[in-house]
């Protein structure tokens, strides 16, 4: 029998040992009504028993699979830790899927429960109810609001789950102990999507000793204490949210806050003041468009003292990234800088007691980076996926180089493909395999345990990781370099105006170009103080002076690349690329493959010889009613595109 206490081996075992030896010990934080709800060890504990053994009355076997969909609330976890405690396993599906989607990972997940929010969750799940008869039990829903008319018998209240829990423990004392102890390093504990950029997600089958391994060697590098704060508002689906809140928090004991509202985050990060933070490169960006476009609307007196103090951050930040000591002129400089402006910026944004922050599922523009580091945010870059339960490689404190990735984590082995130039990673958090499905296993894993990443990169000379791109995705210029797209699309997005590009060059294609999603938001406000009329997203982003904004932008960009790297032509898509269309991964990755087929015609006329090209769409409402719309969209030419290589 395992001791649980002293030597818990799955994640809930790890929840039983907090809850014994600290019941009292706020483990959770809620935000309803503007008032955090605090959520104990014990009651954690006690929530997650009753909810398993409620689940076990209604027939969940040791095999089986819960399916969780909604917002990050203690139910979510809750949920999860209860499946897992009696042998089953999870899977998290994005908030945001469509019914289909849904469909799809709930039947090839194999599940047996599925566990929704609310009524925009459940009625997904009514609408593909026929599928999923048969194999699903029992829908269980956490808020009521909305419900009340719904009577189908497949459908139960959380309440009612943990009602029949209770009930069962008084029957039968003792008995979810002795099931939880059962529980091994082994077992399977989430069945985790992948981003899906080059097709639909996988399903990685992760262990209880990969997650925990996982956090170990996170936390040997960057410690955190059991009073430090999180704030978990990214989703659950997500293998990095999976990594911090339930793997790290459990592993280490740490307080797990969760907003009441997405539209709430901001407010509640500022309120908690977390001490860590991890975001994907797109949440990063969005901070610092928040703050350029404020910049543009505040007082004469605040915006010089900012353009003042940014420099001096800027300069601090890349002293320190080279190793080498701050002068004493810096030092005073950079210290008034931090008190009259960086701390205020910083509470703001509720990044003023980070120790430190971490982003990683794609790259982040060395922009950006440079930016957080002058306003002193300890923000590191890592490298990892779904498959090795999210990290492999991070950046240590007062090692940080922003091209680079870091140095591998302890028990991890990286290396380079000698032919391919492919990262290949092997340590306790590989994963298992997919789940049913072994071609790809075999694909992903090698004999040796190596696993295959499907990026390209390299070491540099401190033996840092420098991650190129998708190895299908780097590409030949006209000069014969190798370019990554990507790292042109993050310098684009640095601009608060730009939220989405996509570059085009390479192989056949004589130069590079690009389409690019405005941020409507921000340059709906820039139209706005400009007295711009608009109606729709086409026709601001269609605007002569839109495209001059941008023009600018895009000017910017390529001062700073190579020549042949440079975009000579780009074009403002008339509508925003959107995960509903599948022309985005769910956490915001693009899908190339599919954007290069979909668009080829206005790929093809970025290289011909026409100033506009025509394009047609339908747009669906939310009423299911939907519309044509015809447009020409403009094709700019930079002045860098003369003259054109052979």
């Amino acid at each position: 029998m395992v001791d649980m206490v002293q030597h818990p081996q799955t994640l809930p075992q790890y929840l039983y040992a907090h809850a014994q030896k600290h019941p009292d010990r706020v483990a959770l934080r809620e935000r309803l009504y503007g008032i955090w709800q605090e959520i104990t060890w014990g009651q954690f504990y006690q929530g997650v028993k009753h909810f398993a053994l409620g689940l076990h009355t209604l027939g969940m076997k040791p095999e089986d699979t819960v399916a969780i969909i909604g917002e990050n609330r203690p139910e979510w976890v809750i949920a999860e830790l209860a499946a897992q405690a009696l042998g089953a396993k999870s899977v998290g599906i994005y908030q945001d899927s469509i019914a289909s989607e849904v469909e799809d990972i709930a039947t090839r997940a194999d599940a047996t429960f599925i566990v929704a929010e609310d009524q925009e969750q459940v009625d997904k799940i009514v609408e593909i109810w026929p599928s999923l008869e048969g194999k699903v039990h029992r829908v269980v829903y956490y808020d009521p609001k909305g419900l009340r008319g719904y009577n189908q018998p497949y459908l139960m209240s959380f309440h009612e789950v943990l009602e029949r829990g209770r009930a069962f423990e008084k029957e039968h004392p003792g008995w979810f102990e002795e099931k939880l102890a059962q529980g091994r390093a082994e077992d399977i504990a989430i069945l985790s999507t992948t981003s899906g950029t080059t097709a639909r997600p996988k399903l990685a089958m992760l262990t209880h000793k990969n997650l925990l391994s996982m956090a170990k060697n996170l936390m040997a590098v960057d410690p955190l204490e059991p009073d430090d704060e999180y704030v978990s508002f990214l989703p659950l689906a997500w293998i990095g949210e999976q990594m911090m809140t339930v793997a790290c928090g459990l592993y280490i004991g740490f307080k797990v806050n969760f907003p009441e509202r997405p539209e709430t985050v901001q407010h509640d990060l500022r309120e908690i003041g977390p001490q860590v933070m991890f975001s994907p490169p797109r949440i990063w960006e969005s901070l610092v468009s928040q703050v350029q476009v404020k910049i543009e609307d505040t007082t004469p007196l605040k915006r010089w003292f900012f353009n003042w103090a940014l420099p001096i951050g800027y300069e601090m930040a890349d002293t320190r990234f080279a190793k080498k000591q701050p002068s004493l002129g810096l030092r005073i400089k950079y210290f008034l800088a931090d008190w009259l402006v960086f701390q205020q910026i910083k509470d703001q944004l509720g990044l003023r007691h980070l120790k430190r922050a971490y982003t990683g599922g794609a790259a982040l523009g060395p922009d950006v980076f440079r930016f957080f580091h002058a306003l002193g945010v300890n923000l590191k870059q890592i490298y990892g996926q779904t498959e090795i339960s999210g990290i492999a490689v991070l950046h240590r404190d007062g090692d940080i180089k922003f091209q680079t990735v870091g140095l591998p984590i302890p028990e991890t082995e990286v290396k380079i493909d000698e032919a391919t130039g492919e990262i290949l990673m092997r340590s306790p958090a590989v994963m298992l395999g997919y789940y049913k499905n072994p071609d790809a296993t075999k694909e992903a894993i090698d004999e040796e345990g190596w696993l295959h990443s499907g990026d390209a990169g390299y070491f540099d000379e401190d033996g840092h990781l420098i991650v190129i791109d998708r190895a299908k995705d780097v590409m030949t210029l006209a000069d014969g370099t190798k370019f990554s797209p990507q790292f042109i699309e993050n310098k684009l997005k640095f601009s608060p105006y730009i939220r989405e590009a996509v570059v085009f060059g390479g192989g056949d294609l004589p130069f590079v170009t690009a389409f690019i999603n405005i941020d409507f938001a921000n340059v709906g406000k820039w139209a706005e103080n400009r007295q711009l009329p608009y109606t729709t997203y086409t026709d601001l982003s269609q605007k002569p002076e839109v495209y001059a904004l941008i023009k600018e932008h895009v000017r910017r960009v390529n001062q700073d690349l190579p020549p042949a790297a440079r975009i000579r032509r780009f074009l403002l898509l008339h509508k925003e690329l959107d995960a509903d269309d599948a022309e985005l991964t769910r956490t915001r990755k693009v899908r190339r493959r599919l954007i290069r087929e979909r668009y080829k015609r206005l790929i093809q006329a970025m290289y011909g010889d026409s100033p506009t090209v025509e394009v047609e769409t339908t747009i669906v409402y939310q009423d299911g009613t939907t519309a044509t719309i015809r447009t020409d969209l403009r094709i700019e030419r930079m002045e860098e595109e003369e003259p054109v290589p052979a």
